[in-house]
């Protein structure tokens, strides 16, 4: 029930109060309003306890993180690494043993050096990548795949280059692939029997020259060797002395080589003693005879040219 209050000493003031404190909370301040932080909290699909976790779990992650952060700078999971390895070498599983597969020509020697030459050679530590790819470096390696056995020995297989030609440039013999890859130095004495290319970069058009000579299998096992010519075009040599000049460019030079077959399949060209043949312009053929006989066979005069009309036809 309500009751009024008469201040003394004053104009009487009518107070009016209830048993309970009101709306206004326990000491009379306003309510607490909720923030926009509230209301999304109520948007998510969870409760706030599990939010709660959440944070939790969060703040544990980026500890841990921190840690390895940390043992990383110091290096502890090398040093961890490291002596895992040291106690598989101990425990025997170290390589002792290379076994190689594949090798035919190459000299075995660089290989072994390879494998049994890295500074740690646990075979749980062995970096196979790494061994690999020394290898590929050596010239007769077209390929390598390198793989354990445990417990002490490296397995390689190697994929060898071909050799197709020997390539002489500076006063040196080289051993090449059919992409012109160095292979080997080779001696004068010990020359396989292999075309022999010559010039600058010659190496590096031997593919374009196997090419070529595929236009004329019938003169491809005569031919000695071939001089690539101010790095534009082919001087064929055969076996039995002749040179064929042969002009620039793919398409020429392979259809002068195919007229030449014809004519040497007709005429037999090769083996008459004719010093060179000149097929450089398309409207011409040129034989260049020995000394002499061109003429009166005198031997006083030099060698002769001879034209007879192209593509093949007799002169």
């Amino acid at each position: 029930m309500a009751e009024a209050r008469i201040r003394r000493g004053g104009t009487a003031r009518l107070t009016r109060t209830t048993g309970a404190r009101g709306r206004s909370g326990a000491r009379g301040r306003p309510a607490k309003r909720r923030s926009w932080v509230d209301d999304l909290l109520d948007l998510l699909p969870f409760s706030e306890e599990t939010l709660q976790r959440m944070a939790s779990w969060a703040i544990v992650g980026i500890v841990l993180a921190g840690v390895a952060g940390i043992a990383m700078l110091m290096g502890l999971p090398a040093m961890a690494g490291q002596k895992a390895s040291e106690l598989a070498a101990n425990a025997g599983f170290e390589v002792e043993k290379v076994e190689v597969r594949g090798v035919e020509r190459m000299d075995e020697l660089p290989i072994y050096n390879i494998a049994l030459g890295q500074v740690n050679r646990s075979m749980l530590a062995l970096d196979l990548p790494k061994v690999r790819d020394e290898m590929l470096r050596l010239g007769w390696v077209k390929d390598a795949r390198i793989s354990r056995r445990l417990p002490d020995t490296l397995v390689v297989d190697i994929v060898e280059r071909d050799p197709v030609a020997v390539w002489q440039h500076g006063g040196r013999l080289h051993l090449i692939d059919v992409q012109g890859v160095v292979l080997q130095s080779v001696s004068a004495g010990a020359m396989p029997d292999l075309p022999l290319v010559v010039g600058p970069n010659a190496n590096l058009q031997t593919a374009g020259l196997n090419k070529l000579m595929e236009n004329a299998p019938a003169l491809k096992p005569m031919l000695a060797g071939a001089t690539w010519v101010g790095n534009r075009r082919w001087d064929l040599r055969f076996q039995s002395g002749e040179t064929l000049s042969l002009p620039e460019g793919d398409k020429p030079s392979a259809t002068a080589l195919v007229n030449f077959a014809r004519m040497d399949g007709v005429n037999r060209l090769l083996g008459r003693g004719i010093v060179k043949f000149d097929m450089r312009d398309p409207d011409r053929f040129v034989l260049r005879l020995p000394l002499g006989q061109a003429n009166d066979g005198s031997g006083e005069k030099p060698a002769a040219s001879v034209e007879t009309p192209a593509q093949g036809e007799e002169g």
